[in-house]
């Protein structure tokens, strides 16, 4: 299968992971800072689904052992706090534009697209081809 096409999958199915998550966040917990906390669970929830995906079927990529994949997932999320301020800004941008749940996830779906575009580059230069195995 084509790698964008692939990606694209993997990327919808994140974001589903994503905003699902935060969703169920939301639905349990609807105090104080409930918003923020579902962002930043749904933020991890996503990001451990994207790993896994791109590291075995876009980038074909083996550890060598359990520190060398949790040094790479490292190099994986450092890579993503970029992205993550793209997808934040536009998700907290929605939510505080049009003060709607759906409107906060719009936002988000919209943030996280871009974000995964540039995401897709900077694994590919900087995580996936040079923290190869030794």
């Amino acid at each position: 299968m084509n790698i964008a096409i692939l990606y694209t999958i993997f990327a919808a199915v994140s974001t589903a992971a994503n905003i699902g998550a935060q969703d169920l966040s939301t639905r349990l917990y609807s105090g104080l800072g409930a918003v923020p906390f579902s962002v930043f669970i749904g933020t991890g929830i996503g990001l451990v689904v994207k790993y896994v995906l791109d590291k075995k079927w876009i980038f074909k990529f083996k550890v060598a052992n359990a520190k060398h994949d949790a040094s790479t997932f490292a190099l994986y999320t450092v890579m993503g706090i970029v992205t993550t301020v793209i997808f934040w800004a536009f998700e907290f941008g929605f939510n505080h534009a049009f003060h709607t749940k759906e409107a906060r996830y719009i936002g988000a779906v919209i943030g996280l697209a871009i974000g995964y575009i540039t995401k897709y580059q900077l694994d590919k230069r900087y995580v996936f081809a040079t923290h190869r195995a030794s």
